[in-house]
């Protein structure tokens, strides 16, 4: 068993201190993400959200030409969406990467973990 948690377009783990979100497919609709990943995180998630310093990497991959999407923008629903979650609100990240690159196929990971 590889600890994922999910069998729909989203699925989640933790590996040590870290969680990892995988996000099947690409929109260009940033706000698309933030429910999808919201509900995941409602019904499926069963830790609870910590205080202190975060760091959130979030990588999108794609196949063949980049998406017209604003990585802001991204960032964001996807921060909205995990907040109360892994960590209680958006100022507890103290890094943030956000990072487009061509991949084998199209998916979102976050990772979030504490800042050590």
């Amino acid at each position: 068993m590889d600890g994922w948690i999910g069998t729909g377009k989203v699925r989640a783990r933790e590996q040590g201190e870290a969680v990892e979100i995988t996000i099947d497919g690409l929109t260009t609709q940033a706000k698309y993400y933030k429910p999808l990943v919201y509900e995941f995180m409602r019904k499926e998630w069963t830790s609870r959200p910590s205080w202190g310093d975060y760091v959130v990497e979030i990588v999108m991959e794609h196949v063949g030409d980049p998406p017209w999407m604003d990585l802001d923008n991204l960032a964001k629903a996807l921060l909205d969406a995990i907040k109360g979650y892994l960590f209680h609100d958006d100022s507890q990240v103290a890094r943030l990467l956000v990072e487009r690159r061509e991949g084998e196929r199209e998916r979102i990971t976050i990772r979030v973990f504490p800042r050590g």
